[in-house]
């Protein structure tokens, strides 16, 4: 199994998961050309995908779901909730697969493991990809860690992981205060030091890659969140990778 970021940040976001001869994108927040334009960085064609997944509504998550989809007839798969709140601008949904939140399902050789998380969205999901043998656990877009989402997360071989902002930089921002309070709030954003806690409370004996992602391009810094997730590992935060806005990041094997 192995993995992939085409970009991750508040610009879009989207995520390549590969096993056996399945290959998936999840979210994909950018424009039809920019989204093939990154696909090629990373040697893959549109017409090789078998489903885009979603978890959520928002812009930056779903805003070309719809539209790459419908061009390349592939499936998506989403809650409900997420379908109901999507933006018209989305335009009218392609070939649709509705999922229950807690319910796992199969997509060729990829075993996908939706779970819920608290975010300001109408139904989000994220997710847990196996092929048998292997986990990728990936977590973007939770206001705070909770029981359920910390099993979910326990034993993976790869974590995909929030460090959104650092709690003292969002503090001293120029950001009004409301926003403020919805990025720090209970349904906003995971901080450095809540996203190296929840490396704390589960087993990390498999882990063979951690990257932090969905960074704050004014509310972080790559050193920071590296170096959080590291001290929680006792790791070098050379270690640890970080998920580009531009570049996303290249291929990582599973093994």
């Amino acid at each position: 199994m192995r993995f992939a970021s085409l970009g991750s940040g508040s610009r879009g976001n989207a995520l390549l998961v590969e096993a056996g001869s399945t290959r998936v994108l999840l979210d994909c927040g950018f424009a039809i050309r920019e989204t093939v334009r990154r696909l090629e960085r990373l040697d893959v064609a549109p017409e090789t995908l078998a489903a885009i997944l979603v978890t959520h509504e928002h812009s930056d998550h779903i805003a070309g779901v719809f539209k790459f989809a419908r061009r390349y007839g592939l499936p998506v798969w989403l809650t409900h909730g997420t379908l109901a709140a999507a933006p018209e601008s989305c335009g009218e949904p392609p070939a649709l697969r509705l999922i229950d939140g807690h319910s796992a399902y199969a997509l060729g050789d990829l075993q996908v493991l939706p779970y819920p998380v608290p975010h300001d969205a109408r139904e989000p999901v994220q997710y847990v990809f196996s092929d048998g043998a292997r986990r990728l656990g990936v977590l973007t877009d939770a206001g705070g860690l909770t029981p359920h989402l910390t099993a979910m997360l326990d034993a993976c071989d790869a974590l995909v992981l929030e460090c959104n902002h650092d709690s003292g930089m969002l503090a001293a921002s120029a950001y009004p205060p409301s926003l403020k309070r919805r990025i720090a709030g209970r349904l906003g954003h995971l901080d450095n030091d809540t996203a190296a806690s929840l490396l704390t409370q589960v087993c990390v004996s498999r882990l063979q890659h951690v990257v932090a992602a969905h960074l704050s391009e004014q509310n972080n810094r790559v050193g920071l969140a590296a170096g959080a997730l590291a001290s929680a590992l006792g790791c070098s935060p050379e270690w640890i990778g970080v998920a580009d806005q531009e570049a996303g990041f290249d291929w990582r094997q599973i093994c």
